[in-house]
């Protein structure tokens, strides 16, 4: 499929969900105690993919003198981010801002925590973490949650699927070494519910699918990108056990 179709039917299946990937509010909030910062700092914040704001909007309301620059490349989501800050009164704290998660906006060590909720796979877990940590503040912390094999030997079929999806796909032991490589400390680790994709990501996608497919009657395009779709829920029904996302906290060295 052309990127660029797909990239437009991808925000049109997705612009009215909460969330464009698992995830849930009391896994942000956790992740985020983790972190080990004070709730009442002027801390300077980027969430980067942030989507339509599900984990932005978390963060404004635990960090509330924090300065959040939200990051996505798809304006449409963008404005629903600012909508839901507008209502969630916090819309001077929230920037939504339109770019590349790799040609960030940020001077060097500018940043007290860096945010990303099930994206960072776009750049690859290694590249991605690595070129946002100049943008740390010494000591400052790094969250991403992260596609991670919970099992050391996953079946043949889907392992096969996810590399072929995302070969970067690994065990958690091998994403904090990578980590830790790359100059972080890690300060804590968690595993995404089933809920969190189940009921918070699959289902509220499928319900918006006929609606999505009407709208597009007649693109073979839309018909592929469902078909996509429902498979990937197909295969977390079957192997939950096997994989999730990681969330990972980890402070710059």
């Amino acid at each position: 499929m052309d990127e660029a179709v797909m990239h437009s039917l991808m925000v049109d299946l997705h612009c009215d969900g909460e969330r464009q990937g698992p995830g849930g509010k009391e896994q942000t909030s956790l992740a985020l105690k983790l972190s080990g910062i004070d709730p009442e700092s002027n801390v300077e914040v980027a969430d980067i993919g942030c989507g339509t704001g599900a984990s932005t909007l978390v963060l404004a309301d635990k960090l509330p003198k924090a300065r959040i620059t939200a990051v996505d490349l798809f304006p449409e989501f963008l404005k629903v981010l600012e909508d839901g800050a507008r209502e969630a009164a916090c819309s001077d704290r929230v920037l939504p801002t339109e770019g590349s998660m790799e040609a960030l906006p940020f001077a060097d060590e500018s940043l007290d925590l860096i945010w990303s909720e099930g994206a960072v796979y776009n750049m690859g877990f290694a590249k991605g973490v690595e070129s946002w940590r100049r943008f740390l503040r010494p000591g400052g912390v790094l969250a991403v949650s992260e596609i991670t094999w919970l099992h050391p030997n996953p079946p043949d079929d889907i392992k096969q699927f996810w590399e072929t999806e995302y070969p970067e796909i690994a065990t958690a032991s091998k994403k904090i070494t990578i980590l830790e490589g790359i100059g972080y400390d890690l300060l804590g680790y968690l595993v995404l519910p089933p809920e969190c994709w189940i009921e918070n990501y699959y289902r509220p996608t499928e319900a918006r699918i006929s609606d999505f497919l009407r709208r597009n009657a007649g693109k073979p395009e839309a018909d592929e990108l469902v078909e996509m779709e429902r498979q990937e829920a197909s295969m977390y029904e079957r192997y939950r056990a096997i994989y999730s996302y990681g969330f990972y906290v980890a402070r710059r060295r």
